[in-house]
């Protein structure tokens, strides 16, 4: 039996994959090999990592968990349930085990508390005494031709990651919600040059007047394509038949965290502002409404970078550890309770 099975390879899972590993405990990291990041080649505001590609990045992680006896296998998670008590298993009468995570849990596990049960992509089905739900999240583009193609590229959505390349140039923010004004007021600070297509959204008269102070300009009406070169966007087409040439666009993507196979648990969820969605709601320990998983990363919180996922899943880690830790001297105080009274 594991001690804490994380769910997710990326920045925060390979973080809390460290820390627990370095505390001595049996780690399973199931990976998927699909982190939210991989469309970009390089990244940006992670200090000492400047300018790294995100692969590279992942794949020193991977190297540093697996030196503290962390194991990583391929795949992603189909269900995460509670099972109680040592022994249990899959539903018919054991856990199947594959090549890669070949450990049962035995009649002599610690019993201090519910234990969880991971079923994977691969056919495996594993036990661990905590979880850590670091999936992150999907992106989920607006249908515009010539869009997807240039995502990470050309076609951003995170000024700190990507403003810097693209300043001073001329830069467009395609609105898929209110968050996209609030992302025009950010795009502003790296160009004098903003145009906001409307895309069919109404802009209030008082964020019109507030975006056009700062000479940002705006286009209502449908984007019906992006037009350029391979990678690069350079102009926007209207319904108008308008013609709109731009270095670059930014926009909001629907957020889709990666959280189904926790819909067993039924864990607790908050609505995030400016429409962005519902999130697993967690406490500032990153623990949720379920007393042995925690999450950590962009499946709670799309607006964490890189470097602040990273910082999420160490902390996390070392709040599993102390969950159990915690778990453990209460058993071992209560059974010493329990020899004192027979003893007597």
């Amino acid at each position: 039996m594991y001690d804490a099975l994380i769910l997710g390879g990326g920045a925060a899972g390979l973080s809390a994959a460290v820390a627990l590993g370095r505390a001595g405990r049996r780690v399973l990291v199931l990976d998927a090999g699909s982190p939210r990041n991989r469309f970009a080649s390089h990244m940006h505001t992670v200090l000492g990592h400047e300018g790294t590609d995100p692969v590279e990045l992942l794949a020193r992680g991977r190297a540093e968990a697996r030196r503290y006896g962390v194991e990583i296998v391929p795949g992603w998670a189909v269900t995460l349930r509670e099972v109680r008590g040592a022994g249990s298993g899959a539903d018919d009468g054991g856990p199947r085990r594959d090549e890669h995570a070949e450990r049962a849990v035995t009649d002599g596990a610690l019993e201090d508390g519910p234990l969880l049960e991971l079923s994977t992509s691969e056919g495996a089905v594993v036990v661990g005494r905590a979880a850590l739900l670091a999936t992150g999240l999907t992106d989920r583009l607006p249908e515009v031709p010539g869009l997807a193609e240039r995502w990470g590229r050309s076609v951003l959505h995170c000024p700190y990651c990507h403003g810097w390349e693209v300043r001073g140039r001329r830069l467009g923010v395609l609105v898929t919600g209110p968050v996209g004004f609030h992302q025009a007021q950010l795009i502003r600070q790296w160009s004098e040059f903003v145009t906001v297509f409307a895309h069919g959204h109404e802009v209030p008269d008082d964020v019109a007047r507030r975006l056009r102070s700062r000479g940002v300009e705006i286009v209502p009406g449908e984007v019906l394509e992006l037009l350029g070169e391979g990678p690069d966007v350079t102009a926007v087409r209207t319904a108008d038949g308008a013609l709109t040439e731009i270095d670059a666009i930014f926009t909001a993507s629907t957020l889709e965290p990666n959280d189904a196979c926790c819909a067993p648990l039924g864990l607790e969820r908050a609505e995030l502002p400016m429409g962005m969605g519902s999130f697993v709601a967690v406490d500032a320990t990153g623990r949720t409404s379920h007393e042995r998983v925690w999450a950590a990363g962009n499946v709670i919180n799309p607006a964490l970078g890189v470097a602040a996922s990273m910082g999420a899943g160490t902390q996390v880690g070392g709040a599993i550890n102390m969950a159990l830790i915690t778990a453990e001297f209460d058993r071992a105080e209560l059974e010493r309770a329990e020899l004192e009274r027979a003893d007597a």
